[in-house]
C-alpha cells in the first residue's frame, strides 16, 4: 500500500490510499453506506474481496463465481453483500456468519446493477439483458425509494424509470439526458430524484408532479456518481476530476473541491467526511474530504447564475417544497427478518451446475482479527449508547446507532444496542385494572399492538345519565372519581415493570447474555421478557443453544397471547431460531454416536434433544394457528413451513 497525501483547495481533500484489490482488473466495487468504513471490491479474478477503508489488508475474500464480478451492493446494515457475475448469476452472502445464503438465477447476461430494499428481505437486480422490462438497453443503476415503495432504475437507453412495487408496473419514464444515464438517487425526505449522465448533465425530477425541477449543465466531464446530504441539503456529484457540490431550487453549485479520483465508483458520507473510491486496473483508490470545509449551502453561487439573474436564496434546511416519504413503522413487515436461510432446504433449486458451483463458493477470511473486530465484536450490547466513529485516519469502529433507533423492536438492524430502562415496546402491555364500576363491554380476543385507548376502558362508560344541565358538575367530579380508582393499582404495575427491568439490566451489564435472560424468565412475568427479546432479536450473533433451551417455552407463551405485541415478538424470536439452530440440531440428531468419551459432544447433543422436543410442542400450536388470516396467520404459514422437518 502506498499512501498519497494530496492538497488542494481549502485543504477539504486531506488524504488518499491506494490498495491492490486483485491479482487481475477490479471490475466493480461500493461502499457501505451506515459506517462509510466497509469497502467490497470484485475482479476479473472471480472474487470479491472485503476490506476496511483505511487499512491495507483484505478482510475477507468470496469464491464461488465463475466469471468476472460485475456488480456489488452491501444492505444496510452491513450484514449482507450481493454479487452479479457477468454471466448473469447473483450470490448473496452473509458477512457476520462469513458464508453463502443464496444464488439466484434468472438473467441470461452481465449484471450491471444491484440494491437491496431499504428494510425488507428483497434484492433488486439489474442487467444487460434489459430486465426491468422496459428498456431498451442496459439497465446502469438500481434504487429503492426510503419508504421501500418505488424503484427507480437507469439504463443506457437515456431514460430513467418509476417503478411502483406493489402494483408491479412502471409508474412515469423521465426523458431528456442525451446519453445513458450513469445514476440515479433519491432524495432522504422529499419526494425527489436526481440523476446523473454521460452527457455531463444531472437533472432533478419531481416525483409528484413528474417533471423536471433542474438541470445542471456545463460539467466538463460525464457524471459517475451522486449522493444526497443525508439532511436533503444538497447532492455531491463525482466528476472525473473533482467533487461538485449542489443545489437544485434554484440549479446552483455551492462548491468544488478538485479530486484527480479517475473513474469514482461510490460515495459515502460518515463523521461529516465524504469517502470516495474508485478504480483502475488492479488498484482501488480511496479519497477523503473534510465536508467542514466544503460549503453545501447559503453561499453564492459559483456561475450557474448569471448576472442579470436574481438570486433566490436556498430553502433553508428541514423545510420542504414537496411531499415527504412516508416512513414505516417500526412493526412493519416482518421483512425485518433477514434473506438468511441456513438449510440447504430453504433455497431454491438451481441447476447441476449452479448447484455445485455454489457448493464450491467459500467465504475465505484472510485476516481474523479485523473480521471478528467488523463483523463479530466482543462488546455487541452495552449499557452505554455506541460512540460515534472517529474520523479518519482512525480504524473503524461499529456503527454509529441513535439511543432513539437503538431500542426500537423487530429491527433487522444489527447494532449495539443498549438495554432501555424507560422506554418500554409497548405503553401496557397487560389486561387493564378492574374499576369498581361493572362494565358491560368485554375484552377482544386478541388485543392490537397498536391502539388509541386502554382496552376495556372508555371514559363514557364512568358517566351517568344527564338529566339537566345543572348536574354536570356532578357528572364530572363522578367521572374523575371513578377514574382514579384505578390510577394507583396502575401505577404499582408500571413501577414493579421498570423496577424488573432494572434488575436485568443490572445483570446485564455484566455481559452474561444468558444469566440476564434467565433472571427475565425467573421473574415470571411475560412482559419483561418481551422487551428483553425485542432486544435480543437485533443481533442474531447472540443467540446459542443455551438461550434457545431457555426462551422457547416463553416462546410457546408468547405465541398463545391475546396481546397482538407478544405474538409478533414470540413469531420474529421463533422465525430467528429455526433459520439459525434448526439445521444444527437435525445434523446433530441425526448423526451416529461417537466413538469414547465426548463430554462436550454429549452436553450438545443433550440441549438439541432439548430444543426438538420443545420445537415440536410450539408446532402444533403453529400449525393449528396458521390458518389464521391477515398478519398472524401469514407469519404463522411461514413457520409451519419452516418446521416442516419436524414432522
Amino acid at each position: 500500500m502506498k499512501i498519497v497525501i494530496l492538497v488542494c483547495n481549502k485543504f477539504a481533500l486531506f488524504c488518499a490510499e491506494e490498495i491492490t484489490a486483485h491479482s487481475s482488473n477490479v471490475s466493480s466495487l461500493v461502499l457501505g453506506k451506515s459506517s462509510g468504513r466497509l469497502l467490497a471490491t470484485g475482479g476479473d479474478d472471480c472474487r470479491v474481496n472485503i476490506w476496511s477503508v483505511n487499512k491495507p489488508n483484505c478482510i475477507m475474500s468470496l469464491t464461488g463465481h465463475t466469471t468476472p464480478i460485475e456488480s456489488l451492493q452491501i444492505n444496510t446494515n452491513e450484514e449482507l453483500i450481493v454479487a452479479g457475475s457477468q454471466s448473469g448469476s447473483i450470490r448473496v452472502w452473509d458477512l457476520e456468519a462469513a458464508k453463502i445464503l443464496r444464488t439466484l438465477l434468472g438473467h441470461k447476461a452481465n449484471i450491471c446493477s444491484l440494491d437491496f430494499h431499504p428494510f425488507g428481505s428483497f434484492v433488486a437486480s439489474g442487467s444487460l439483458d434489459t430486465n426491468i422490462k422496459g428498456h431498451t438497453e442496459a439497465v446502469r443503476c438500481l434504487r429503492f425509494s426510503p419508504d421501500g415503495k418505488w424503484l427507480a432504475s437507469a439504463a443506457a437507453d437515456h431514460t430513467v424509470k418509476l417503478w411502483d412495487l406493489a402494483a408491479g408496473k412502471i409508474m412515469y419514464e423521465f426523458t431528456g439526458h442525451t446519453g445513458p444515464v450513469n445514476v440515479v438517487e433519491f432524495h432522504p425526505n422529499e419526494y425527489l430524484l436526481a440523476s446523473g449522465s454521460s452527457d455531463r448533465t444531472v437533472r432533478f425530477w419531481d416525483l409528484e408532479k413528474f417533471q423536471v425541477v433542474s438541470c445542471i449543465e456545463e460539467e466538463a466531464t460525464p457524471v459517475r456518481c451522486v449522493l444526497f446530504n443525508p439532511d436533503g441539503s444538497c447532492l455531491y456529484s463525482g466528476f472525473q476530476d473533482s467533487l461538485r457540490v449542489y443545489g437544485w431550487e434554484p440549479e446552483r453549485c455551492f462548491d468544488v473541491v478538485l479530486v484527480n479520483w479517475g473513474k469514482v465508483a461510490d460515495l459515502s458520507i460518515c463523521n461529516n467526511q465524504l469517502i470516495g473510491v474508485s478504480f483502475a486496473q488492479s488498484t482501488v483508490s480511496s479519497f477523503v474530504v473534510d465536508l467542514s470545509r466544503v460549503t453545501k449551502s447559503d453561499s453564492i453561487p459559483h456561475g450557474l447564475i448569471r448576472d442579470d439573474e436574481p438570486f433566490v436564496p436556498p430553502t433553508p434546511t428541514g423545510s420542504s417544497l414537496r411531499r415527504i416519504y412516508d416512513r414505516p413503522s417500526t412493526s412493519c413487515s416482518k421483512a425485518q427478518s433477514r434473506v438468511k436461510h441456513n438449510s440447504e432446504s430453504e433455497r431454491r433449486s438451481p441447476s447441476s451446475e449452479d448447484d455445485r458451483d455454489e457448493k464450491e463458493s467459500k467465504a475465505e477470511i484472510q485476516n481474523p482479527e479485523d473480521y471478528k473486530e467488523i463483523f463479530q465484536p466482543k462488546n455487541a450490547i452495552c449499557r452505554t449508547p455506541p460512540q460515534n466513529n472517529e474520523p479518519f485516519p482512525a480504524p473503524p469502529e461499529d456503527d454509529p446507532v441513535t439511543a432513539k433507533e437503538a431500542v426500537k423492536p423487530n429491527q433487522a438492524a444489527d447494532v449495539q444496542t443498549p438495554l432501555p430502562k424507560q422506554e418500554l415496546p409497548d405503553p401496557v402491555q397487560r389486561p387493564p385494572i378492574a374499576s369498581s364500576t361493572p362494565l358491560t363491554r368485554t375484552e377482544p380476543s386478541v388485543i392490537p399492538a397498536a391502539r388509541n385507548e386502554p382496552i376495556g376502558l372508555k371514559a363514557s362508560d364512568f358517566l351517568p345519565a344527564v338529566k339537566n344541565q345543572s348536574q354536570t358538575e356532578l357528572v364530572d367530579e363522578e367521572a374523575m372519581s371513578q377514574i382514579r380508582k384505578g390510577h394507583e393499582t396502575m401505577c404499582v404495575v408500571l413501577t414493579s415493570r421498570h423496577k424488573n427491568l432494572d434488575t436485568v439490566r443490572a445483570v446485564w451489564s455484566t455481559g452474561d447474555i444468558k444469566n440476564s435472560v434467565d433472571s427475565a424468565v425467573a421473574i415470571n412475568d411475560l412482559s419483561v421478557v418481551v422487551d428483553l427479546l425485542n432486544i435480543v432479536n437485533q443481533k442474531a450473533s447472540l443467540w446459542k443453544l443455551d438461550l434457545c433451551t431457555i426462551i422457547l417455552p416463553q416462546i410457546e407463551k408468547l405465541l398463545q397471547s391475546k396481546y397482538e405485541s407478544y405474538v409478533q415478538t414470540g413469531c420474529t424470536s421463533l422465525k430467528l431460531i429455526l433459520q439459525r439452530f434448526l439445521p444444527l440440531i437435525t445434523d446433530i440428531l441425526a448423526a451416529p454416536p461417537s466413538v469414547g468419551v465426548d463430554i462436550t459432544r454429549e452436553e450438545r447433543l443433550h440441549k438439541c434433544k432439548l430444543c426438538y422436543k420443545q420445537l415440536k410442542n410450539i408446532s402444533n400450536i403453529v400449525k393449528n394457528k396458521s390458518g389464521l388470516s391477515g398478519r398472524h396467520g401469514s407469519a404463522f404459514r411461514e413457520l409451519h413451513l419452516l418446521m416442516a422437518v419436524l414432522e
